[in-house]
């Protein structure tokens, strides 16, 4: 089958009539049930921008949807790598873009839902990948290897504090790509994110919207759940499948931590209570990246009529 893009229509008839939407927000605000009531409601099909959900077995800690769960909704871009595997935002991109155009070429409404704002604009907006410099990635490899991430993030934060905000500091990949972008381009890596302006026609942007103590509280009862769910089982068959030398899932929140713990650096309680505050953290860095866009139409986690407001918003936008 022939993909259908916007730049191939022209932004004509067969691509602007259809819908296109996005479900956004911090974590555990309940994205991916509101995206698959949407997406069955839509007859639509639900394709996950999230970074450690493409990876196979990582199930428990990334709060994958199970297939019942699913309710018969097809998702994308679910168990696509081993953990071995390295992705980069340009590769996510090149799939999730994909992904669309095969719904939009079966006249199918695509669905997004994703937590990482980098990621969804990669996908949804007009957004070109800054070039890269083997010598000067290779040098700041090196220096990840000698002096750790946490360093590198404290140079981030001295030289683009809105990225250091959004790339955790255990995350040596992407602050090693953003240091690159800044020492190419001489500007902060937040400038060469793209403008807000969509690269598909007709889309919607819905954020759940959750109070910072309630995201806190659901937070903590979600980890928990992920440890009552076996997430140390889990990290430890990942492990023995090469979690540890893996350079991007090994750095998931609860995979690090658990990892942490495997090794005797804490005990279960230290990794269970560290990856709390770490996902609070990182939840509301999710969440003020995402307020900054000013096209995401924001409504209540607990609005009894959620479905039927987000339904209104995307309908209203055909």
């Amino acid at each position: 089958m022939t993909s259908v893009t916007c730049a191939d229509a022209g932004f004509g008839q067969t691509i602007a009539s259809r819908t296109l939407a996005a479900v956004v927000g911090p974590t555990a605000a309940g994205k991916s049930d509101l995206a698959v009531t949407l997406a069955a409601s839509l007859s639509g099909e639900v394709i996950s921008v999230d970074s450690m959900q493409i990876y196979r077995g990582m199930d428990i800690g990334t709060a994958k949807l199970t297939v019942p769960q699913r309710a018969g909704i097809t998702h994308h871009l679910l168990d696509r790598l081993d953990v071995t595997e390295p992705a980069t935002v340009a590769e996510f991109q090149t799939w999730a873009r994909d992904a669309i155009d095969d719904c939009l070429a079966r006249s199918v409404p695509p669905v997004l839902v994703g937590g990482s704002a980098l990621y969804v604009r990669a996908v949804l907006d007009r957004f070109e990948f800054p070039d890269t410099d083997p010598e000067v990635r290779g040098r700041l490899e090196s220096e990840l290897e000698r002096d750790g991430s946490v360093a590198l993030h404290a140079r981030l934060a001295t030289r683009d504090p809105e990225a250091a905000e959004v790339i955790l500091p255990t995350n040596g990949r992407r602050i090693v790509r953003a240091l690159e972008v800044i020492e190419l381009t001489g500007g902060p890596f937040t400038a060469a994110l793209p403008t807000y302006e969509y690269a598909y026609p007709a889309v919607t942007q819905v954020g759940v919207d959750v109070p910072r103590d309630v995201l806190d509280d659901r937070i903590s009862a979600r980890v928990d759940a992920m440890w009552a769910a076996g997430l140390v089982d889990e990290v430890r068959a990942l492990e023995r499948q090469g979690l540890r030398d893996g350079r991007t899932a090994n750095r998931a929140l609860g995979y690090a931590q658990v990892l942490q713990y495997l090794a005797g650096e804490c005990t279960e309680s230290e990794a269970r209570a560290a990856t709390i505050r770490a996902t609070r953290r990182f939840a509301r860095r999710q969440d003020s990246w995402f307020r900054k866009d000013p096209r995401i139409v924001w409504l209540a986690y607990d609005a009894p009529d959620l479905v039927e407001r987000a339904l209104a918003a995307v309908r209203s936008n055909r």
